[in-house]
């Protein structure tokens, strides 16, 4: 596998004004040959003549290795099909007139991923996108290496979102990480599985990250009374264990100071008292006992 090289040029400036002195050189001679024209056989004019043809053929020969290359662009040279390397240096070049000259964006460009529909790692099936920022570091992978690197750009990104939805599932329970929690771990493996796709093709990824993720349609209201259910038990289960906590925090206080002394029957009445008052979602309605503690 080639490697990038940078190529050797000579000032455009400087080969101008060659390409201008020969320019007058071969505009001179035609006014030199005019009164020499009355006699078009004499060796002089015979000489003259095909020096000047020879400055013409100079000057069109010159002029096809002038060529410009603007900032964050570059022009990648081949001499009858041999690779004689590139020009990232913005200015006015001029090399070999037999030269082909193709011209490679170095820019970052940004690309807005399709919308994809795919299972994720518990076979639910989302729709998911991605926008990746990219650009090209070397010229010869980029031209030589895949037929064509935009393409190869696209088709190994959309390979890559559907890989990374496989290996991932929607939303976790536990500590595993998930799609829609772990946002950041996420695009950075899809980040690096991008940059190892895309080494071949000499592009940079700088940047990759889910511009659109959801489930799939026919399961989106399901899955949405799921999360609520889930919701919904874990704020009981978090008001069940705060309700816990007070209550032996109540009977621990109460032993500590002898405020008050019940056997295990009123104890257990006791915390099922406090149970209902701090679990229910509405406020507990007090009944007063008008006679003793036993009646």
């Amino acid at each position: 596998m080639g490697k990038e090289t940078e190529a050797r040029t000579i000032s455009g400036w400087m080969m101008l004004v060659v390409a201008l002195a020969v320019l007058a050189a071969a505009i001179g001679g035609i006014f030199l040959m005019v009164p020499l024209g009355r006699a078009p056989a004499s060796p002089a004019f015979a000489a003259l003549l095909s020096a000047d043809i020879v400055l013409w053929l100079v000057w069109s020969l010159l002029l096809p290795g002038f060529f410009i290359v603007e900032p964050n662009n570059s022009k990648v040279l081949l001499l009858f099909g041999d690779y004689r390397g590139t020009v990232k240096a913005s200015g006015f070049h001029w090399v070999n007139p037999f030269t082909t000259k193709r011209g490679v964006s170095l820019r970052a460009r940004t690309l807005n991923g399709e919308m994809l529909k795919v299972n994720d790692l518990a076979g639910n099936p989302v729709e998911i996108a991605a926008v990746v920022v990219w650009y090209v570091s070397d010229t010869y992978k980029a031209i030589f290496e895949v037929d064509d690197y935009e393409l190869y750009v696209a088709t190994q990104s959309d390979t890559a979102v559907r890989h990374l939805a496989s290996t991932y599932r929607y939303d976790a329970e536990d500590e595993h990480l998930s799609l829609r929690r772990n946002t950041t771990e996420v695009s950075e493996a899809l980040q690096a599985e991008l940059q190892q796709r895309l080494a071949r093709a000499g592009v940079t990824v700088v940047e990759a990250r889910l511009s659109h993720l959801a489930y799939a349609p026919e399961i989106a209201g399901v899955m949405l009374r799921r999360q609520a259910a889930d919701a919904i038990i874990a704020a009981r289960k978090r008001i069940v264990d705060g309700a816990v906590g007070m209550v032996e925090m109540a009977l621990q206080r109460l032993q500590e100071e002898q405020t008050l002394q019940m056997d295990e029957e009123r104890k257990a009445s006791m915390i099922t008292n406090l149970m209902v008052v701090l679990c229910s979602e509405q406020a507990a309605q007090p009944v007063l006992n008008a006679g003793t503690l036993y009646h």
